[in-house]
């Protein structure tokens, strides 16, 4: 009866299921009685989440922070170098090694076991959207205009038709 009270009580406040529910170890899941005095409501406030899939450190815990993150610091680093020379008027070259570096952010991620911060989502998630944006921004800077280093001109038929 007691029990039955302050479950009601919290649910009037608003704050069910959060007193002594700290993440899934508290919520016993679908179908299972949540016991006396629990609510079968998800916690309001998330206490915790699950790391990505080869979210862990890329190197050894006692190493110092840049070496446990070099695949991410290495992407990172071609992209500001890449617009560093955008900003200096080296605009293909520039977008080119911005490409570069996210084909190469999808090539460490499915190759190493362990990416650190680079694993945002899942492998596959992560490699499709790495992979993706760094092929169109390598296409962009190799199609760009005067004098591109790349011309398909099927596509250049498909943005003439819908440009008019």
């Amino acid at each position: 009866m007691r029990a039955e009270a302050a479950v009601e009580s919290r649910e009037a406040d608003g704050n069910a299921g959060t007193e002594g529910n700290h993440g899934t170890e508290g919520n016993p899941g679908p179908g299972r009685d949540p016991g006396p005095g629990r609510s079968r409501r998800f916690p309001r406030f998330t206490r915790s989440t699950a790391r990505p899939e080869g979210g862990g450190r890329a190197a050894p815990g006692d190493a110092p922070a840049p070496v446990r993150q070099w695949p991410l610091l290495s992407v990172l680093g071609g992209t500001a170098v890449g617009l560093i020379l955008v900003a200096f008027g080296v605009s293909r070259v520039g977008t080119l090694l911005i490409g570069l570096s996210l084909l190469a952010g999808a090539v460490l991620r499915w190759a190493l076991p362990s990416v650190g911060m680079l694993a945002v989502r899942s492998r596959f998630t992560d490699m499709v959207t790495y992979g993706v944006l760094g092929f169109l921004i390598s296409l962009l800077a190799l199609m760009s205009l005067p004098d591109p280093w790349l011309e398909i001109p099927w596509l250049e038929k498909i943005i003439r038709f819908a440009v008019r």
